[in-house]
């Protein structure tokens, strides 16, 4: 992780330099955000599919089997993909791997015992998480909205998985999860316009699907090998999660973060708890009156995280304008992305 500063305040990701962010056309941005939009759906409807799958396969099995096959159809449709991303660029996306990779193995994990509507809003919780990781990482102040996000998401998160004074073991590697996914969007934000979206999404998910299938060679001891799925069920789940959620995911994410100011990805980024939760309510699954008051207070904090420090630069400078002559200037996404 470099120690350049981000360029939003809340460091959920890098916007693209000023002068790339000006240069795009507005069509890019509306697509760039459909695309994440679209893949926050995708990932917020998989949490139950990855519950039922990981019910006959090992968690390091079925993520390695998941990323390989996603890895696999990328390099099918680009064969070549790889050949011009540079050393940085496999750096960069080896790290980035590994940091994602330590997020799907800690939530999965959890989704063992945790359900998918619960496991969806606490992972949503990497919106919080990511300004704080920004504040130390990259050395940038912590606004005032972001305190009252903690305190909102503490509590939300309390209501929903706490069980009388404890937090299962599920909720709890599911929290584990969410830091490490808000580190990656620290790194992803500073890194994904540097390089090419495909070939560094490439990179990722091979790194991540490689420690799966070590952790699942290592953690059968003396019976190596990998357990497949018995049964079609299980294949499609494979299937979807690693085409849909993994391949095409991963590289709109990363696509769309290098053509959208961080702002907007991070609000587009908090619906996918909202789907996860929706998912899993029309699944059957059920949550208390104070789960869906904790869900309420989650969502309310990651929104703080992101909309308070908008808000108020917004009106800092409308205070500004005030008797002066209004000279046209920058619009709000490319100001953010003009501050030091």
């Amino acid at each position: 992780m470099t120690t350049e500063a981000p360029t939003s305040d809340t460091a959920l990701s890098a916007s693209p330099p000023a002068a790339e962010l000006s240069s795009l056309p507005r069509r890019s941005g509306l697509l760039a955000t459909a695309g994440l939009l679209a893949t926050t759906a995708v990932w917020g409807s998989t949490f139950l599919v990855v519950k039922d799958a990981i019910a006959s396969v090992p968690v390091p099995d079925f993520l390695g089997l998941r990323f390989a096959v996603a890895c696999a159809a990328m390099l099918a449709v680009r064969p070549r993909a790889l050949a011009g991303l540079g050393r940085a660029g496999w750096r960069h996306g080896v790290l980035l791997g590994l940091v994602l990779a330590a997020g799907y193995v800690a939530q999965t994990f959890g989704l063992q015992t945790a359900s998918a509507s619960v496991s969806g809003f606490i992972t949503g919780l990497f919106v919080v998480f990511t300004p704080l990781i920004g504040a130390v990482v990259l050395r940038r102040r912590v606004p005032a909205a972001v305190w009252v996000a903690v305190v909102l998401a503490t509590v939300g998160l309390g209501l929903i998985s706490l069980h009388g004074l404890s937090m299962g073991r599920g909720e709890m590697l599911t929290v584990v999860g969410a830091f490490f996914f808000a580190v990656h969007i620290v790194g992803l934000g500073e890194w994904s316009h540097r390089h090419e979206a495909y070939a560094l999404a490439v990179v990722q998910i091979g790194t991540v699907a490689a420690v799966s299938l070590l952790l699942a060679l290592v953690g059968h001891g003396s019976h190596p090998g990998i357990t497949l799925p018995p049964d079609a069920a299980g294949w499609a789940s494979i299937a979807v999660t690693a085409l849909l959620g993994t391949a095409a995911g991963f590289f709109l994410q990363t696509w769309s973060q290098a053509r959208m100011p961080a702002t907007r990805a991070a609000v587009v980024l908090t619906m996918e708890p909202v789907f996860a939760g929706v998912v899993g309510v029309l699944a059957g699954e059920t949550l208390a009156v104070r789960g869906w008051i904790g869900a309420a207070m989650v969502l309310a904090a990651m929104y703080a995280v992101e909309l308070g420090p908008r808000w108020g630069r917004g009106k800092k400078a409308e205070g500004q304008s005030e008797g002066a002559v209004q000279v046209p200037g920058p619009s709000p996404e490319l100001s953010a992305a003009l501050e030091p």
